[in-house]
């Protein structure tokens, strides 16, 4: 009996080390795993900084056109140790040692849209806090898609091309539209793409601008339409300015959705209550537009019907 009682408890005790064993080496292994996260979020070495002087060397032709960049005047900051060459390309030790391996240094051209997002994000992620939510960065369309920090066409925000060829050149569609009879007038120079979408990404479809009354967008142009009015019209707060009108171009007047104005009012006020006015006056109401009796129909101060 003492034997048998004897025996259960020396395998209950091998059983709980065995248990303990791989808590134990756990235990262990987790401070290895901090310290390898830790490694990795250090900053670069200084020692592995050459300095733009050193880049100027071999590339000569980039180190003149900087002067007239924006980004040269980041480098006279803090007594000419500012933004410098490697700032956007990495520490260049390891690349001038080895003769110039190019696989030794950050290349924009090599690098995947992530990559080079997160390297231009780390200086202009507080004018872009939105960009990650953006149709470009969820398309893998990178900064240097449209930007070009070393071969600008446009000095305005380093891009590529100018406003709106650079645009056209993904959004085709949009480009079309804007040949039709009535648009808004960017072709001719009057107005921009960014003038309503940001391309860093908002909070709202297509990367329109948000504001807290979306229909700033147009009203900050059409003020005579932006109110406060005694009487407002449902559909203005409700749809917006999209519910009548089509932004980029149209073949109707003022860029209505439809070519008949009837129409597209009925589309809200389909029926009209048998006795009244419209009723009555059945034959005419087709050839008379809606907007010849209420001409205020953005909203009015005067009557709730939108009457002059």
């Amino acid at each position: 009996m003492k034997r048998s009682l004897l025996w259960l408890t020396l395998i209950a005790s091998l059983a709980g080390l065995r248990k303990a064993m791989p808590a134990e080496a756990a235990g262990q292994a987790q401070p290895q795993a901090q310290a390898t996260l830790s490694q990795r979020a250090t900053a670069p070495n200084l020692a592995d900084f050459v300095g733009s002087e050193m880049c100027e060397t071999c590339h000569a032709d980039e180190a003149k056109k900087f002067s007239t960049n924006p980004h040269s005047s980041l480098a006279l900051m803090h007594g000419g140790k500012g933004a410098t060459c490697e700032s956007c390309h990495g520490p260049g030790k390891a690349h001038v040692e080895s003769g110039g391996d190019i696989t030794k240094i950050f290349r924009f051209s090599q690098a995947s849209a992530k990559q080079i997002d997160g390297t231009c994000l780390g200086c202009h992620a507080g004018a872009h806090p939105d960009f990650a939510r953006s149709e470009h960065a969820k398309a893998n369309v990178s900064c240097v898609s449209c930007h070009s920090v070393h071969s600008f066409k446009s000095e305005d925000a380093l891009l590529k091309v100018s406003q709106p060829q650079l645009c056209f050149q993904c959004h085709s569609d949009v480009k079309a539209t804007f040949a039709m009879p009535f648009h808004h007038p960017v072709n001719e120079g009057a107005l921009s793409c960014s003038d309503c979408h940001d391309a860093h990404g908002t909070f709202t479809k297509n990367n329109l601008k948000s504001t807290v009354d979306q229909n700033k967008i147009c009203t900050k142009c059409h003020v005579e339409t932006r109110g406060p009015f005694v009487y407002e019209h449902a559909a203005v707060k409700g749809e917006g300015c999209l519910g009548c009108h089509t932004p980029h171009g149209s073949q109707n007047a003022r860029l209505l959705n439809m070519p008949s104005i009837n129409t597209l009012c009925n589309q809200c006020h389909s029926q009209v209550a048998a006795g009244t006015f419209h009723s009555m006056n059945a034959g005419s109401q087709e050839l008379t537009p809606c907007t010849s009796c209420h001409t205020m129909i953005h909203g009015s101060n005067l009557h709730p019907a939108f009457l002059k």
